[in-house]
């Protein structure tokens, strides 16, 4: 447990990893902006400590090799149970904005959610998973 809070263990640092994972993030102005009200200088000490702990890695954009955009390693999408279980746990039992229907359907399709987000981050797709609170999810059967 030490050790995965050495790298991780801030609610600064697995913010951004949901950002990413989640909110198709990837550069330093999406997660200044997210509304989580981090400063600059933090955002950029965790960025740089996810970086060190491969959890994620900094490419040039694209479009504008002058920008950084920021992607999850296979050591960082590897996180994506754990961070589900902590939505669905804080959703549970602190409240959240989550409303119930979605909480039981996220719980219910754990799976599901989980091969989503590795598929995303397979494909490069830099959508986001979540839409207006809604979850971006094939079909349920």
């Amino acid at each position: 447990m030490s050790a995965s809070l050495e790298i991780f263990g801030d609610r600064w640092s697995l913010l951004i990893v949901r950002d990413l994972m989640v909110r198709g993030f990837g550069t330093f102005k999406q997660f200044e902006r997210s509304g989580e009200g981090i400063a600059t200088n933090i955002l950029a000490d965790r960025l740089r400590k996810l970086r060190s702990g491969g959890i994620i890695t900094a490419e040039p954009d694209q479009h504008d090799g002058r920008r950084v955009r920021y992607r999850l390693t296979e050591k960082g999408i590897d996180l994506a149970p754990v961070l589900l279980e902590l939505l669905l746990w804080g959703a549970r039992h602190e409240g959240t904005r989550a409303g119930c229907g979605l909480i039981e359907t996220m719980a219910k399709n754990r799976e599901q959610i989980l091969a989503e987000v590795r598929r995303q981050w397979q494909k490069r797709d830099p959508s986001p998973l979540q839409v207006d609170g809604e979850w971006r999810l094939p079909r349920c059967s």
